[in-house]
């Protein structure tokens, strides 16, 4: 019988917390339904009661992840305000803050091939959170002369590259990636490349 599952009432987090520790040590496909279930303390059947599978666990980590992600994003541009430019630059820091701290999600969310349209939920959830980010290009991008503003999702899409990148190749200690220089300057200094060819930064800025 579960520890924590049956006795604390709350099987299904319990469920969707040890994935997550799989997940951050095995990856998105290296563990299986009874390893969940053994890490949550329970059964493997008694997995079925909440989730169809263990992509359907994963999915709904990634959920949670999204929430999280979303609210830590929003944060990161009130913060900035009233600034679009710090409100700007403030998210795309966030996505590596959230990254760093929270790994088991950030996987679900970008790297389990769970697609975001799996369940209107997950949708909703990414949606918003990834939303903010485009909020934060659309109010900047109105600081650009018209005829040389790119259309804000691409705007948004650019930065969200180039963190997602930063993340991948030298945030989470990929093999054979190193640099001399720390990932946060690595992204700060690539944002502000790419928003002084905007003219967005004075060059001497």
């Amino acid at each position: 019988m579960s520890k924590r599952g049956y006795h604390h009432g709350n099987l299904r987090q319990a469920l969707v917390d040890g994935c997550l520790k799989l997940i951050e040590t095995k990856g998105p496909t290296g563990f299986t339904l009874s390893e969940a279930a053994r890490e949550a303390g329970v059964t493997p059947a008694a997995v079925y009661r909440h989730f169809e599978g263990r992509e359907d666990l994963i999915a709904e980590a990634a959920l949670q992840g999204y929430g999280i992600f979303g609210e830590l994003m929003e944060f990161a541009y009130y913060e900035g305000q009233p600034s679009a430019l710090a409100a700007f630059e403030s998210t795309g820091r966030a996505y590596l803050a959230f990254a760093r701290k929270y790994p088991g999600h950030y996987v679900a969310m970008f790297e389990s091939g769970i697609s975001i349209n799996r369940n209107p939920n997950l949708n909703a959830a990414a949606t918003k959170a990834l939303g903010v980010l485009e909020k934060a290009a659309v109010e900047l991008s109105q600081h650009i002369p018209a005829e040389k503003r790119p259309p804000p999702a691409m705007f948004s899409a650019h930065i969200w590259a180039l963190s997602h990148g930063v993340v991948e190749l030298f945030a989470r200690g990929s093999p054979g990636t190193k640099s001399p220089y720390p990932p946060e300057d690595l992204l700060e200094s690539g944002i502000g490349v790419y928003l002084r060819g905007l003219g967005l930064i004075a060059p001497d800025d």
